[in-house]
């Protein structure tokens, strides 16, 4: 059974990543140099929510299929990974995008 500091834990990892995707992807701003000023403390923030939530989630013994300790097993770290390696390739994306193609018509024609 989860304890209330694993739920509070978890439940301020998730809403950290949304609060890093929604300035990252959904606010709008003038450029991009912007957009990535603006993430980098959120980006930050989520990071040592994350961590304070994998020391909470810490478990003392090994894993045994996996080989990793309990800090790198924790769900609030692991969650962290994947949604900030995920992030961080549509922000490439989406800046190669932004940049290289023109997703209007041209009315002119």
């Amino acid at each position: 059974m989860w304890t209330s500091p694993r739920l509070v834990s978890l439940i301020g990892s998730i809403l950290s990543l949304y609060a890093l995707f929604y300035t990252a992807f959904l606010t709008p701003s003038t450029d991009m140099s912007q957009r990535i000023y603006d993430s980098l403390p959120l980006l930050v923030l989520a990071a040592g929510i994350s961590m304070i939530g994998g020391l909470v989630f810490r478990s003392p013994r090994q894993e045994p299929h996996t080989g990793r300790t309990g800090f790198a097993a924790a769900l609030p770290v692991q969650l962290f990974c994947w949604a900030s390696s995920t992030m961080l390739v549509l922000f490439v994306v989406s800046w190669y995008l932004e940049s290289h193609c023109i997703f209007y018509r041209d009315k002119r024609f």
